[in-house]
């Protein structure tokens, strides 16, 4: 048996019953945690071009998009997908060579669920599946370092979810998944340099991928088994060689996911804490502030800190500012928070904003490389214009998986992030909804997508 079809089993005999309660109760925030993202993310640029494109393509209604209307579960998948990533606000799992989004599984699995007809059961562990698929590959098999993004672990992830949404059976699961994991191989370039659109697209087309090679196996449509082992197959071309016991596999990865707190990449979460902690302790001021120093571990320095994927200190758009920690210390440090609204066009573009970013130092440090990921360490100064120097130093932040994000803090998280596209009962049900998942159907909950951001709920 090769190992796409030992992940296909896997995937297939996943079930509701195998999670255990805290595992449940994760998935669920995770779910509400993205539909508050997505819900938040309807006026994005690009997610207008996108549901343009939608519209004047077509597709049958089969599927349910967050906003209003209804597409082929593959677009659906995509469209969706993208309102959930283009905040770049949703969850993240961190290993020690790759560093993924989960919850960009959902719209997949969600689409194929509704589909399916599935129960909300059959949804979570269908979504529990593509988190474990991503994680663990995450772990065994990173592609970061060799050109590659964190995406190409995700064509297997979602397209496994998907064919347990489906409720296929191993064999055509397991074409499905091949089809995928053959198809795309997407390049770190999109988080390199200049940033651009596809930084939010970049997973979202996947599932799109995905879910269309999935149907493709559910009709018959064939796909290469070997695509993990075989000549020029993932692990030849690309990961290198690892091993997977997909039979001692569980379900359980989604408790090693992370929230994040701020709407941020995710390995600034920590530093932005404390920064947000110093200034409420001493009342700073921005225009106080001759520079901020922030020693951190090697990932966040390479990634976001102006190390080997590129500069972070020009900032001209939203792409390029939550993925730049001057930047984003710069503006929490001015504006006392880290949200949305920081990212406004004329926020980036504001002189006290890009005056300061250029005064932000970034270092690595290798006593911190060595604690993450099992902490997310930051070490932090704000030196003020009268010599007075604030410090402060951290090992994780509220949302980490060392210091979990409460049920009530997530509900308040998407509150906030809904709050301009829906009116308090809209939101009221969606939360029950996502609550009570074991007793209602998957299209129960995408029922009440219709009405999002509908004349009268903002």
């Amino acid at each position: 048996m090769t190992m796409v079809e030992e992940l296909a089993a896997f995937a297939v005999r996943a079930s509701y019953d195998d999670l255990s309660q805290a595992a449940r109760q994760q998935l669920k925030s995770r779910i509400l945690d993205a539909l508050g993202c997505a819900i938040g993310a309807l006026d994005g640029a690009p997610i207008r071009g996108l549901r343009q494109h939608l519209e004047d393509f077509g597709g049958r209604p089969l599927a349910s998009l967050i906003g209003g209307g209804q597409t082929t579960p593959d677009r659906a998948a995509l469209y969706n997908g993208a309102l959930v990533r283009y905040l770049d606000y949703n969850d993240s799992f961190l290993a020690p060579g790759e560093t993924c989004h989960p919850s960009d599984n959902l719209s997949a699995v969600l689409a194929a669920a509704e589909y399916a007809g599935a129960s909300g059961r059959e949804l979570l562990a269908a979504l529990a599946v593509a988190y474990q698929v991503q994680c663990r590959l995450s772990e065994v098999a990173p592609v970061r370092a060799r050109g590659f993004d964190h995406v190409t672990q995700g064509a297997y992830a979602a397209a496994a979810g998907v064919a347990r949404a489906l409720g296929l059976d191993a064999a055509r699961a397991a074409h499905g998944i091949a089809i995928s994991g053959t198809a795309f191989n997407a390049l770190r370039v999109t988080r390199t340099g200049r940033l651009s659109h596809w930084k939010g697209l970049a997973y979202p087309n996947t599932a799109f991928g995905a879910t269309h090679a999935v149907f493709l196996a559910m009709r018959g449509i064939t796909g290469p088994l070997e695509v993990f082992e075989g000549n020029k197959g993932f692990m030849d071309a690309i990961a290198g060689r690892f091993s997977m016991d997909w039979k001692q596999e569980d379900l359980e990865a989604v408790r090693r996911t992370i929230l994040k707190k701020y709407n941020a990449e995710i390995h600034s979460q920590s530093a932005i804490e404390g920064l947000l902690e110093l200034k409420a302790a001493s009342g700073f001021r921005g225009e106080e502030i001759e520079r901020i120093e922030l020693d951190t571990f090697d990932v966040a320095f390479h990634i976001i800190g102006g190390g080997e994927e590129g500069d972070k200190y020009h900032v001209r758009t939203k792409e390029e500012a939550d993925h730049s920690l001057p930047y984003m210390l710069a503006v929490a440090a001015l504006d006392g928070q880290l949200g949305p609204e920081q990212y406004a066009p004329e926020r980036i573009a504001s002189q006290d904003v890009q005056s300061l970013l250029r005064r932000v130092v970034i270092r690595s440090d290798d006593e911190l490389s060595r604690r993450f990921p099992a902490e997310m360490p930051a070490r932090l100064q704000v030196v003020l214009h009268d010599g007075q120097v604030l410090s402060v130093e951290k090992r994780d932040y509220e949302g980490f998986h060392t210091r979990p994000m409460s049920w009530e803090r997530v509900v308040q998280k998407f509150e906030r992030l809904a709050s301009p596209f829906t009116d308090a009962g809209q939101r009221r049900a969606l939360v029950e909804a996502v609550t009570g998942l074991e007793a209602v159907n998957v299209r129960d909950l995408t029922r009440l997508f219709e009405a999002i951001g509908k004349e009268g709920t903002r």
